[in-house]
């Protein structure tokens, strides 16, 4: 059964989040049915280890031969006590959705 996970921004909203179960590093306020836990971490905190995942991927797909106009990076997220946010499988496999786009007459250059 789904369980419910609160983090707090580093602004001080409250962010809700449904997780699979409550783990380590979390603190449970409520019980029931949807029962209720305060993450021992910030969502911003969770979201920093996608941030330097994207910004990685961002640069690998930048540099090189092809350099294209836009890339477009698409990560399924999940949010967890312990890890904060953790790129989210898909399947069997992780889950990164790449896409590269050049306008026309700009495409990479040929040998």
């Amino acid at each position: 059964m789904a369980a419910l996970m609160e983090f707090q921004t580093d602004s001080g909203a409250q962010v809700t989040v449904e997780v699979d179960r409550h783990g380590p590093g979390a603190r449970l306020v409520s019980r029931g049915e949807n029962s209720l836990a305060q993450a021992g971490r910030t969502f911003d905190e969770a979201l920093i280890g996608i941030r330097s995942a994207a910004e990685s991927a961002l640069a690998v797909f930048r540099e090189g031969t092809l350099k294209p106009d836009g890339v477009e990076l698409e990560f399924g997220v999940k949010l967890t006590a312990e890890a904060g946010a953790v790129i989210a499988k898909s399947s069997v496999e992780g889950h990164l959705t790449v896409k590269l786009s050049w306008s026309p007459g700009s495409g990479p250059v040929g040998p």
